[in-house]
């Protein structure tokens, strides 16, 4: 694969983003470059994968000469944006004003923009990594990674057609310096002799799917200079062994009916590896420098968590409420989450089955209606369109054309997203009053994001009393009442995916938040596979189930490797019985 100086890696969650620009770097690094592997990801395990504590300027990666890398943190960088905004006004202009700005420059949109202009710096300011030969930017999943590449487009456009005065506008304050640097920015995003974008997949037809919709996407942004990476392909070689083989024929299925936009890429196959793909020692295996070393011994599982069933016992037990699959991405929380509504709408209880992710396909996995089920999404362009009509109509009525002009304005922000799309999630809990409603979160860093935003609005509702809808108002105790809200944490037996879970845990209890259980998701331990790389694929898991059943869950169950792809109401099914 031709390496142009900047590299971007980007996929669906969960496909080993991560990894793979970890072990590029690296092998770019031991030909004797120096290179910078910079992270955009809020829930970024950079530090995990090269065994290197970073912060947000270039660390050296120990043991690896020539390596460096950093996280861009985007609350820190938001800290430090506002700061830069606010500062200089200290002392100068009254107290009120002081604090009318600290309020502008807060929320999500303040933490979005300013994380971009550190990104920025790094992409289109050639002095900023000047010391490197190459510079790798392992980005967030799919989503969060589109916003981030329009974003120089959509704030450009926005800042060339404003006239100032909107009131959502401080975050903005800062960008129109900032121009030239952003035209710089979109100029090497778009120069193939420049940059490189690496679509990362796995041999799977979700993954596949979220890698064309991101090929098509980033084509009608001009990024043309295209690759593609599928991990984890698995050959089962001779044996007979029924998992094995299972594995062997969804990945071919999968890769025969790739879109034919994706399968004309420039294409890299890395194998499936049994061992996990932490430390340099893995990276290395990763694309081929190395070779497997000899298994060291494990000691017995012990007895493993129950499957699926017990836990939907319980949450059925509830008889309504609000039940959120939440993790990192790619541990297949949209599959649990279908599974699970699946299983309480054959009982005969009328669920809702919905998700704030934007990258989900709840409807995929369900292939087709059933009884007492509603599959919903929250549309952020609906949900936008939705809330400007009704703060026109609102707001827009008694104001004259200029007034009415301005407000309009403020409302083409990308600020009101997020407002939007928050009060869409608030209706959609509120529904769990009298049915079941099944919430198939974002990946964990949106999440986390989504959260903190309750927390904002609770404390303003509860200092202003404003006009807000119900459902807003009573959004966090809801959140954090065990007998309406059940969170469940679903993880994978493998290190990155149980460390992030620990994290979200530890996030979710600062905001007043108890998880109800931990799911363990796709393991081959649970599976009975006997075939040899993923027998010693099911032994590596043995740590951190253990991890997570003797130490972390307050309540956990285990889900085996499916042999059969788990969509549509019947195999959704079989995924519960078979847990």
């Amino acid at each position: 694969m031709d390496n142009t100086r900047t590299l971007f890696f980007t996929g669906k969650g969960g496909v080993g983003k991560t990894s793979l620009s970890c072990a590029t770097g690296l092998a770019l690094a031991e030909a004797g470059k120096r290179v910078l592997i910079v992270s955009t990801d809020p829930a970024s395990n950079l530090d995990e994968v090269l065994g290197t504590a970073l912060g947000q300027s270039p660390t050296a990666v120990a043991g690896a000469p020539g390596l460096f890398a950093l996280n861009i943190d985007p609350e820190a960088a938001a800290h430090d944006y506002k700061e830069r905004m606010v500062g200089p006004y200290r002392g100068i202009l009254p107290a009120a004003a002081i604090a009318s700005m600290e309020e502008q420059f807060s929320g999500a949109c303040t933490v979005e923009i300013a994380a971009f202009d550190e990104f920025a710096k790094l992409l289109g300011d050639p002095a900023a990594t000047a010391a490197f030969d190459h510079v790798i930017f392992d980005t967030a999943p799919t989503g969060h990674t589109l916003r981030l590449l329009t974003l120089p487009s959509a704030w450009t456009d926005f800042i060339a057609s404003s006239t100032g005065g909107a009131s959502c506008l401080g975050p903005l304050a800062g960008l129109e310096k900032q121009k030239a640097l952003y035209a710089a920015t979109v100029a090497q995003l778009a120069d193939p002799a420049i940059t490189t974008v690496v679509l990362v997949a796995r041999p799977e037809v979700a993954a596949l799917r979220e890698a064309e919709r991101t090929r098509r996407e980033l084509a009608e942004l001009g990024v043309a200079n295209l690759r593609l990476a599928l991990n984890g392909v698995f050959a089962a070689g001779d044996s007979d062994d029924a998992i094995a083989r299972a594995m062997e024929r969804r990945g071919a299925e999968a890769l025969a009916t790739m879109p034919a936009g994706l399968a004309g890429l420039p294409r890299r196959q890395i194998p499936f590896l049994p061992g996990g793909t932490v430390g340099l020692a893995a990276l290395r295996l990763m694309l081929g420098s190395a070779e497997e070393p000899a298994e060291a011994p494990c000691a017995p599982a012990g007895t493993l968590p129950p499957g699926l069933a017990p836990l939907v016992d319980g949450l059925e037990a509830m008889g309504n409420g609000v039940i959120m699959t939440m993790g990192k991405g790619g541990v297949g929380k949209t599959t649990l989450a279908a599974a699970i509504a699946v299983a309480l709408a054959g009982r005969g209880h009328a669920v809702t089955l919905s998700t704030t992710d934007p990258a989900a396909h709840v409807a995929a996995a369900l292939e087709g209606g059933m009884a007492n089920l509603t599959v919903a999404r929250i549309d952020p362009e609906a949900e936008v369109e939705s809330y400007r009509d009704e703060v026109l109509a609102k707001a827009g009525s008694g104001l004259d054309a200029a007034g009415r002009a301005m407000l309009e304005e403020d409302l083409r922000s990308p600020c009101t997203e997020e407002i939007a799309v928050f009060r869409a999630f608030a209706r959609t809990v509120e529904e769990g009053r009298d049915r079941f409603v099944i919430l198939d979160t974002a990946p964990t860093g949106h999440t986390i994001l989504l959260l903190d935003a309750a927390e904002a609005y609770h404390r303003e509702v509860m200092r202003t009393q404003a006009d807000m809808p119900d459902s807003v108002r009573q959004l966090l105790p809801r959140l954090r009442d065990p007998a309406f809200t059940r969170i469940l944490i679903v993880t994978l037996a493998e290190a990155t995916p149980v460390h992030e879970a620990e994290r979200l845990q530890d996030d979710l209890a600062r905001a007043g938040i108890k998880p109800y259980a931990w799911v363990i998701n796709q393991s081959l331990l649970a599976s009975g596979t006997t075939h040899p790389v993923l027998a010693r694929r099911g032994r590596y898991e043995m740590a951190f189930i253990r991890k997570v059943a003797d130490h972390l869950a307050p309540r956990a169950a285990l889900v085996a490797w499916q042999a059969e792809t788990p969509v549509g109401t019947k195999g959704l099914a079989a995924l519960l019985a078979g847990g």
